[in-house]
């Protein structure tokens, strides 16, 4: 007999609400919750196919851990045992940042992965720590802390009343959206031109994003932050900069005007490829409008001045006056934020507290390039040892880095690995213990990271759809017993983890005089706490002591868990409203306007201004039915438009003498790929495109599906020394690349393949 049970999507930054169809304790179909208060029923097809990502036979059910050459099946108390002897000698012999930690885009799509891995990190007291964020958003982070004193303040287009929104390097109707969570991307987007607004898209690809655009600007890739600073240029230049409201609220203005000076839209028109009346056009359009946003993205972070990029997107939103106000770019309030303190000055956000060992790259927000995991593992020279042990939770580097043909050796010399993925994968392979976390509908979830990014305030919780199966172990016990055995407390019982961690915020939030609970005894807070287990105490302590919760009591009608599992659905909250100064952690209390590190930068940026490169550039793209390499495997996910393809432009082809469907070698500074040729307009010319997150053709894993079609890795053409200085991000759009036919025998396997 089937039964219904709700479900927050997992499998994108869109955090859609599903209604789960079971049988027995299997998922066979998945629909869009029509009364969540956030998605409303729209669903992707990476939604509907949550049953098929669900029930995927090649998952891991059991732990694995190597005996000898071969990884085979063991129990969870062989597998936590094997933990502790491998990286507690790697941590007393040779220090802690003796042990790497690569942490994977999936860690924010589970509870666990936004609960534990800062406690492993700081328990561990490693500085050798890699996110997935290196080769995506980490310029946006960068020049968030710069401007505003905290790295997480990222604001986000008011999509549903802005009256013009300009797009940079951004495929919403492909990727569902990233750093700005929106379910249904694309019907806002049209929603927005239906009233009247104005959708314009800068992108060298005509995505389907700028085929529903009012205006699509197909700029040269990689030059983005010289179109932002024309535009800024512009601004000033023609007596349009009016901060309105946020005047009070921002500095640095006199200085900005003297940093954007040499960028005039004529100096800035050859490099982009773009004519000055287009750039002229584009700041005048944005000043012009009643509201406005700009959203940048992935296409204008992993670019050579990707944190420039990323600040100059924000930098438009103020001098037109458009930053924290409706309409504009506004900084979300998610229920589980920390208690707001009072506006004032903070500590202000540093870059290059410490640098990586060999190559010398400064830390930003932590963590250090994952372009660099390779060589601070290989090589032996420079201060300090190099890392001996690592720890990946849902990471795929191999496929994920560039050059992962170097990683993969490298990996394949650790002194120990440890894994946490569902997947026997191009980088789990090499790990000594394996631990798998359940299928999704065997788990809770929160978004703690998607709802500080959301277009509109709700909070939402499902529990598991469906019991743990026997012999699994919830993901949030395994990190937690992970956190253990890491740490030197192999043996404990993994509930003392939440407990400490309730124990220690209560503490200090009752010593906060800011704060609902102050003065209050924290013994007596804990034991207020409700839920069946340790994750969900936590979860509730985070509702009650944030900006929406009841305070223990001390506001009636706010939030805790026990008000969100009333609401199964979720709890909408509101839209967006403007919060400045209360989000600012800057040492001066403002909107600092042209930070230190940026204004250094800017004479890299001006000459850009004359840069020319000749022959063929690389750049990415997104498939709706994927999301990086994680799902490949999934038979419903793949084919059609989802194939690893090289995009090029016809005027290129036929100078090439390259055929749709033909084999082309691909051939960049770090390796050289084949790929089948796909002959489309939709790239402008001198621009290829290859997809990301695949090369499925490594031996030793088990994807049976995703090796039948396993495309090829496009961050192996890539040798991981072009890094934006500033945010240490891998640069992977822009790039110079050599493409040429390939033989005939290719091309045969490759047509009989896809």
């Amino acid at each position: 007999m089937s039964r219904t049970a709700l479900r927050i999507c997992p499998l994108c930054e869109a955090t859609c609400g599903l209604t789960l169809t079971i049988e027995g304790t299997r998922v066979t179909a998945a629909r869009g919750d029509r009364d969540d208060v956030f998605s409303r029923g729209f669903v992707c097809p990476k939604g509907a196919s949550f049953g098929a990502v669900d029930s995927d036979p090649d998952r891991l059910r059991v732990p694995l851990v190597r005996d000898g050459g071969t990884l085979r099946e063991a129990t969870w108390e062989e597998a936590f045992d094997a933990v502790a002897a491998g990286i507690r000698p790697v941590v007393e012999r040779y220090g802690p940042h003796s042990v790497g930690v690569v942490l994977g885009n999936p860690n924010v799509h589970t509870m666990a992965g936004a609960l534990y891995p800062p406690l492993l990190i700081a328990g561990l007291g490693t500085r050798s720590l890699f996110t997935a964020s290196t080769v995506d958003q980490m310029p946006k982070h960068v020049s968030s802390g710069l401007l505003y004193g905290d790295a997480n303040a990222i604001p986000v287009p008011d999509l549903d009343r802005t009256d013009h929104l300009l797009l940079i390097g951004a495929n919403p109707l492909e990727s569902n959206g990233s750093l700005c969570t929106a379910p249904d991307f694309p019907g806002r987007l049209k929603a927005l031109r239906a009233r009247g607004g104005t959708l314009v898209v800068v992108d060298p690809r005509r995505t389907r994003t700028a085929k529903l655009a009012d205006r699509h600007i197909a700029i040269r890739p990689g030059t983005d932050a010289l179109l932002l600073a024309a535009m800024a240029h512009v601004l000033f230049d023609e007596d349009l900069v009016d901060l309105g409201d946020l005047a009070p609220h921002v500095q640095g203005v006199g200085e900005l005007r003297a940093g954007v000076r040499d960028f005039t839209p004529e100096a800035a028109a050859g490099a982009c490829e773009v004519d000055a009346g287009t750039i002229r056009g584009l700041a005048r359009d944005l000043a012009a409008a009643p509201t406005a946003a700009v959203y940048g993205r992935i296409g204008s972070c992993t670019v050579p001045h990707g944190t420039l990029a990323s600040w100059l997107v924000d930098v438009l939103a103020v001098l037109t006056g458009n930053l924290d106000r409706p309409g504009g770019a506004l900084f979300p309030q998610a229920a589980t934020d920390r208690t707001p303190r009072p506006a004032g000055p903070g500590r202000g956000f540093a870059l290059g507290r410490w640098r990586s060992r060999v190559s010398g790259h400064p830390e930003a927000k932590g963590e250090l390039p994952l372009s660099a995991l390779a060589e601070e593992i290989d090589t032996a020279t420079g201060e300090g040892e190099p890392v001996r042990a690592l720890v990946a939770i849902a990471a795929n580097p191999v496929l994920s880095a560039p050059d992962g043909d170097r990683l993969d050796k490298a990996l394949g010399s650790l002194d120990f690995m440890v894994s946490v993925d569902p997947y026997l994968n191009e980088t789990s392979r090499h790990a000594h213990v394996v631990l798998p976390p359940p299928p999704p509908a065997q788990s809770p979830h929160h978004d703690f990271a998607f709802n500080t990014l959301a277009v509109r305030n709700q909070v939402r919780y499902t529990r598991p759809a469906v019991p743990l199966e026997p012999g699994r172990m919830a993901e949030t016990e395994i990190l937690a017993r992970l956190v253990l055995a890491a740490t030197g407390m192999h043996g404990a019982d993994p509930s003392a983890v939440d407990a400490l961690v309730i124990e220690q915020t209560l503490g200090k939030a009752v010593r906060e005089p800011h704060s609902p609970v102050h003065g209050r005894d924290p013994r007596d807070l804990a034991a207020r706490l409700t839920g069946e287990n340790g994750p969900e105490r936590r979860l509730d302590m985070m509702l009650r002591l944030g900006p929406y919760g009841d305070g223990f009591g001390a506001r009636p009608d706010g939030l805790s868990l026990g008000k969100l599992l009333d609401h199964p659905h979720g709890i909408d909250l509101g839209p967006l409203r403007s919060r400045l100064p209360q989000p600012l952690r800057t040492r001066s209390g403002k909107v600092e306007l042209l930070p230190r590190p940026i204004a250094d930068d800017l004479p890299r940026l001006r000459q850009a201004l004359a840069e020319r490169p000749a022959g063929l550039v690389l750049v990415g793209r997104r498939h709706l039915r994927s999301n990086n390499s994680w799902m490949h495997n999934v038979p419903a996910l793949t084919g059609g438009s989802n194939r690893c393809t090289l995009h090029l432009h016809p005027q290129d082809a036929e100078r090439l003498g390259v055929r749709d469907g033909q084999a082309v070698r691909v051939k960049g500074a770090g390796g050289e790929v084949t790929a089948p040729a796909e002959v489309t307009d939709t790239v402008r010319p001198g621009v290829v495109s290859l997809p990301h997150g695949w090369g499925h053709d490594r031996p030793g894993t088990r994807l049976t599906h995703a090796a039948t079609d396993p495309g090829v890795n496009v961050n192996q053409l890539l040798d991981g020394s072009l890094l934006d200085p500033l945010s240490g991000n891998a640069v992977l759009n822009g790039v110079p690349v050599e493409v040429a036919p390939a033989d005939a025998a290719l091309t045969e396997n490759l047509t009989a393949l896809t």
